[in-house]
């Protein structure tokens, strides 16, 4: 292999790298729409926070390498933005965790719903049970949060990604990752 043609496999390789570990405009734009609602800011820019395997490792649930936003505006932290996957009946939702500096969870949003049912997960109403939390609090589906006929899997699931988020924060904190 030529010299010229390993850099060119190696620009393309770093490109690549650089390109899946960023979110689809189509989440970036729903993303950046909430965070200008929730902080009131126009000007910000959304910095990916690396998380380390060691530190991974000792989640509950691994957070992937472009799940995790420092939200930046005029050089000062506003907050954070934690955007994955939960599963639906069969097939998987997006949603937005949006944390204060404070590590207080400021909104909860379900980005893209890919079921004809259960998408009652989305409206406003029941989302905003989870505003308010952080990682000293454990919801009991049935209990803190209240259950949706008909979207009882979706439901469910959210509530355990939240939870399962909220565990994750601690451990970030401890370790100074936020």
């Amino acid at each position: 292999m030529t010299l010229k043609r390993f850099f060119s496999l190696s620009i393309i390789g770093a490109s690549f790298l650089l390109i899946s570990f960023t979110l689809p405009n189509k989440l970036l734009k729903k993303v950046n729409k909430e965070v200008e609602s929730v902080f009131d800011i126009s000007n910000f820019e959304l910095k990916l926070i690396k998380v380390e395997d060691s530190i991974n490792n000792l989640l509950p649930k691994r957070i992937g390498n472009d799940h995790l936003f420092k939200i930046v505006s005029n050089l000062e932290l506003v907050g954070y933005a934690f955007v994955d996957k939960a599963d639906s009946k069969t097939d998987v939702f997006d949603y937005l965790i949006l944390l204060d500096k404070n590590l207080i969870v400021a909104k909860t949003k379900v980005l893209v719903y890919r079921e004809d049912y259960g998408g009652e997960i989305g409206s406003k109403r029941w989302l905003k049970q989870f505003i308010g939390k952080s990682s000293s609090d454990k919801l009991k589906y049935g209990k803190d949060i209240i259950p949706i006929s008909g979207a009882t899997i979706s439901a469910l699931s959210m509530t355990k990604a939240v939870n399962s988020f909220l565990l994750d924060l601690n451990i970030l904190h401890i370790n100074n990752i936020l």
